[in-house]
């Protein structure tokens, strides 16, 4: 895509636009819209990994603080649909609305957004209710990152997880030390799967990479293992010792 309707100067009523052209790759544009600590970091890691990202926010210092980082950058409020549409942000695969604090800001970009039909909407929510509402509205992917944060961190103090990310649908990926219930024999004999209703599908060991594992591996004390199953299945599995 073209960037000719970001150069120049910005939209009426918006301030000054401040952008750095150049080309976008078709598969690898995202928008970011809101560049506080959520949206700024997100934004810059994309960057970091060769996305062409455009960071969007109405304060012109946290703009300017991020602009040599970003592929693009403006001053714009995205709450007028106006703007958006001169920005072209309804043109992007990808739009992430990183706006938390200001619920009726985030709310009415993510309308314009799903006006726009925009094919891929994340929205950061900063309560429950405020996700609902961007679910309702359509929005499809609602990230809570402080709560998310504050529930890994939980599973990580209170057990012997090391790593812990649970999905939507009551399903969760643990990495965790091998308990002594299951060491010494292969996977297949442990029968982990029926004893506690998860699926060991990684293994490493000390001084070594992590590999995959088979029916056939056999798992001993001190390995770390990635363990898959319903949230409460490894839950329990990781206590065990």
């Amino acid at each position: 895509m073209d960037t000719g309707p970001l150069e120049g100067a910005g939209p009426r009523g918006c301030g000054q636009t401040v952008v750095f052209t150049g080309s976008w790759s078709v598969d690898q544009r995202v928008a970011v819209i809101g560049l506080g600590r959520f949206g700024s970091s997100l934004a810059n890691e994309l960057t970091r990994r060769g996305w062409d990202v455009l960071g969007i926010d109405t304060d012109s210092t946290l703009v300017q603080k991020h602009s040599d980082i970003l592929t693009h950058s403006a001053v714009a409020d995205c709450t007028d649909p106006v703007v958006m549409r001169q920005l072209g942000v309804g043109d992007f695969p990808s739009v992430v609305v990183g706006i938390g604090t200001d619920i009726e800001a985030s709310i009415l970009i993510a309308s314009n957004l799903l006006d726009e039909h925009v094919p891929n909407i994340w929205a950061k929510a900063i309560s429950r209710q405020h996700g609902q509402i961007l679910e309702r509205l359509g929005v499809h992917h609602v990230v809570l990152p402080e709560h998310e944060m504050g529930e890994r961190v939980a599973h990580l103090v209170t057990g012997r997880m090391l790593d812990f990310i649970e999905f939507d649908d009551d399903y969760a990926l643990v990495k965790t030390i091998t308990p002594t219930t299951i060491t010494g024999v292969p996977l297949a004999e442990s029968a982990v799967r029926t004893r506690y209703g998860i699926t060991v599908v990684g293994i490493k060991r000390p001084g070594q990479d992590f590999t995959h594992a088979t029916a056939d591996t056999v798992v001993e004390k001190g390995d770390v293992i990635i363990v898959t199953g319903k949230t409460r299945a490894v839950e329990t599995f990781a206590e065990l010792s």
